[in-house]
């Protein structure tokens, strides 16, 4: 399993309905999420809307959002999302930067 790690920023405005959102994904997407290699999956926001997501990979960061990429579902959950993200017109999964390791204690 590949650790991944990265940061994206919802809009101060909108945090309180991305957490809603978030109390429930669609079920369609969180089966498509196990299915691309998705495991151990946790977002993490702070009060100004900075979020942290973490997340094991089967193979790497690329490859699971290539598996996404793939799933009509996740269109529509980054259609929907969109709004929520700061970004000139880009989906959550486009915006999304690799964090590097530096350390890790097992």
């Amino acid at each position: 399993m590949k650790r991944v790690a990265f940061l994206l920023k919802v809009k101060q405005d909108k945090i309180a309905e991305y957490k809603e959102h978030h109390k429930k994904v669609w079920p369609e997407m969180l089966d498509a999420l196990h299915r691309t290699g998705w495991h151990n999956y946790s977002l993490f926001l702070r009060d100004d809307g900075l979020l942290f997501g973490y997340f094991e990979a089967d193979a790497s960061f690329q490859a699971s959002l290539d598996g996404m990429a793939r799933e009509e579902v996740n269109q529509r959950w980054q259609d929907f999302m969109a709004p929520y993200f700061e970004g000139v017109g880009l989906h959550a999964d486009q915006m999304m930067v690799e964090l590097e390791e530096v350390f890790h204690l097992d």
